[in-house]
């Protein structure tokens, strides 16, 4: 469970991140997928990170330091910029692009990246691309699907089931899954418990 959660620093680039030996579990997805509700459920802090009905507001890499007053339990959560918002312009896109990429390929405490992806829609090519790009750099992460509140179990299993299988057209085996809502509060304890899993493997 998290105790405790607390807001580090707002970083332009890697080059500028804590320099930290914590485990680190970075949020990423399209904007607008819903990722600063989730961190704010996973965390029981609503105001954590900011949350906006305008896609695209964060531009940053945003650091948060999770049971901090505990040095064995401690770890860090990334908030990441959001990608594919095709409001911006074409050079805050590339640049945004840089900037994650820089992030995921030399951010050394990075242990694995939560790719956010509403279960709503059918299987995105940009989100597909970019997972692909995960895989192509070793980058290890896994797939979390949000809003699964806003639909029925059989349209939620199928819509999780294309995206698996859009996947296998490429990849021999999946990364893990993750079902979530951070309206009604479901998936919190499975990517907590994983979190955790992984956070203990780094400290043996």
């Amino acid at each position: 469970m998290i105790d405790s959660a607390e807001f580090v620093i707002s970083s332009p680039d890697v080059s500028k991140c804590p320099k930290s030996h914590l485990p680190e579990y970075a949020f990423i997805g399209r904007s607008n997928v819903g990722k600063s509700s989730l961190i704010n459920m996973l965390a029981h802090n609503g105001k954590l990170a900011k949350t906006s009905q305008k896609p695209g507001k964060t531009l940053l890499i945003n650091h948060f330091l999770i049971n901090g007053r505990d040095a064995s339990r401690a770890w860090h959560l990334v908030d990441l910029p959001g990608y594919g918002f095709a409001q911006r312009g074409q050079q805050q896109r590339e640049e945004l692009k840089k900037m994650i990429e820089r992030y995921c390929l030399m951010r050394e405490p990075l242990v694995t990246l939560f790719v956010l992806v509403d279960s709503r829609l059918e299987p995105q090519t940009i989100d597909i691309d970019f997972m692909n790009w995960l895989g192509e750099n070793e980058v290890p992460f896994s797939i979390v699907f949000t809003k699964a509140d806003k639909l029925g179990k059989v349209r939620l299993a199928e819509n999780v089931e294309a995206y698996k299988q859009r996947l296998l057209e490429q990849w021999e085996e999946l990364p893990p899954i993750f079902i979530t809502s951070a309206e009604k509060g479901f998936g919190e304890e499975e990517l907590l418990g994983y979190i955790d899993s992984l956070n203990q493997s780094c400290r043996e």
